[in-house]
């Protein structure tokens, strides 16, 4: 940031447990951008969350949007999509949260009201913001021969004891929650998906196979359900260069938002709108999703569509 820009104001939409841990020290820590706001459906817990860093809590919405220049999201997807929706209409940038829609109407909408007000967008799939893992997935595409790969993330937020047992994950599954994340990292790697075959577990356990335009083919797996010594996230690719695996860990969360806040910021102020991660991509993603929650919503209803029994 040069001397004579002032910093890009944002405003946080959601005061629960993400909103606290990630999005408010984020936000409050990144150069160029000041947190200026906060926004929640409880005013009570917006005025907390604001306080330590000295924001302004709204409990309007037409006076959190007044004062600011850029949105970022902590808040389940649904509401995420109206309030992102009337934001861009307002010329606020916005850092989304995945998926930005449950349905592929829902996400069309956000997706075109960003393209015509001409706002920048980001989607914070976390580790596609990872340092490690952008240096992995510029290794990966600088090769050829990649033939697949394959993901597995075996969660636990949906333990009594998880703060991230929230009534929408409890709702949705690790489709809408966990498997964003897998596919974009899939994606990144082996290139856009082309189409997708769905089927389902136990509980919320979620099974995909991708089709890639690269003709490459990758597996994901994914729960909530899992108990807390089964966890584990694993994605590798394999092919003519042999195996590679994603950096292990979970990363830091904080640097990677910072990161995500940065680069939208830097957009803003360029006027360019354009991020391998932004509305449109989310929009993408959220077409993969929805056709896989058809696919299980008729394999959970008529058992159609899982495998065939072995001794017929």
């Amino acid at each position: 940031m040069t001397a004579r820009q002032q910093p890009l104001r944002f405003g946080l939409v959601g005061t629960g447990y993400w909103a606290q841990v990630t999005h408010a020290p984020a936000l409050a820590s990144t150069e160029g951008i000041e947190f200026a706001a906060v926004w929640g459906r409880n005013p009570d817990a917006a005025r907390s969350l604001a306080a330590p860093y000295r924001a302004t809590a709204h409990s309007g919405m037409n006076a959190f949007l007044a004062d600011i220049d850029a949105v970022a999201f902590s808040v389940p997807p649904d509401v995420q999509n109206a309030i992102a929706i009337r934001a861009a209409s307002a010329g606020k940038h916005l850092l989304l949260e995945k998926p930005i829609g449950t349905s592929v109407a829902e996400a069309g909408r956000l997706a075109r009201t960003v393209r015509q007000a001409r706002v920048a967008s980001v989607v914070f799939f976390t580790a596609r913001f990872r340092a490690d893992v952008r240096d992995w997935l510029s290794d990966v595409t600088s090769r050829d021969g990649w033939a697949g790969g394959w993901a597995i993330w075996l969660g636990s937020s949906l333990l009594e004891s998880s703060p991230f047992n929230t009534p929408w994950r409890r709702d949705k599954g690790s489709l809408w929650d966990l498997a964003p994340h897998a596919v974009s990292l899939l994606w990144a790697a082996l290139g856009p998906v082309a189409s997708v075959t769905a089927d389902a577990g136990r509980a919320d356990v979620t099974h995909l196979v991708l089709h890639h335009e690269s003709e490459a083919t990758s597996a994901v797996t994914v729960t909530l359900s899992a108990p807390e010594g089964a966890e584990i996230l694993d994605l590798e690719v394999w092919g003519d260069p042999g195996r590679s695996a994603m950096p292990a860990g979970p990363g830091q969360p904080v640097t990677a938002l910072r990161t995500a806040l940065a680069e939208l910021a830097d957009n803003a102020r360029s006027g360019r709108l354009g991020h391998p991660c932004d509305v449109h991509f989310g929009s993408e993603m959220t077409r993969i999703l929805a056709a896989a929650d058809r696919q299980l919503a008729t394999v959970r209803r008529t058992g159609a569509g899982g495998p065939e029994p072995a001794n017929r």
